[in-house]
């Protein structure tokens, strides 16, 4: 079992070295989708500029979500953009900074003519944060 185990070692460390590269490579171009601070959403949600789209199941949003955001989860997207308004910008958010939800929406959004962004992190680290909140009335 020990052979077993000195020779699994270099194959693993090799494999994770691969798995981080892939993963960094995703996210380093998905960063061309030119991600927004807490700092800016926040500014931009005061100033009316936006609609923000929550892209994570309803379940989550009704959870907890953004303030005055719009729960269209990623797989409904594409039949939903006509609730989308098309002369304002669209900024979606997900799960976290590693949540891919946010950079599909985005990619998917600018593909169909809409001026989009993503929040650079995720509704945890907004409420992690202290910023507001709402949550889905109790049925």
């Amino acid at each position: 079992m020990l052979e077993l185990t000195a020779a699994l070692g270099p194959v693993a460390e090799r494999n994770l070295a691969q798995v981080r590269e892939v993963v960094g490579g995703y996210f380093r171009d998905c960063d061309a989708l030119e991600p927004v601070t807490r700092k800016e959403l926040s500014r931009r949600l005061r100033d009316d500029v936006v609609t923000v789209i929550d892209v994570r199941p309803a379940d989550e949003f009704a959870a907890g979500h953004l303030p005055n955001a719009v729960n269209i989860p990623l797989k409904e997207l594409p039949r939903r953009l006509r609730e989308l308004p098309r002369g304002r910008e669209v900024v979606a958010y997900c799960r976290g900074a590693y949540c891919v939800l946010a950079y599909e929406a985005v990619a998917l959004l600018r593909k169909r003519g809409f001026t989009a962004a993503r929040v650079e992190e995720g509704f945890p680290e907004w409420r992690a944060a202290g910023l507001p909140v709402e949550a889905a009335p109790a049925p």
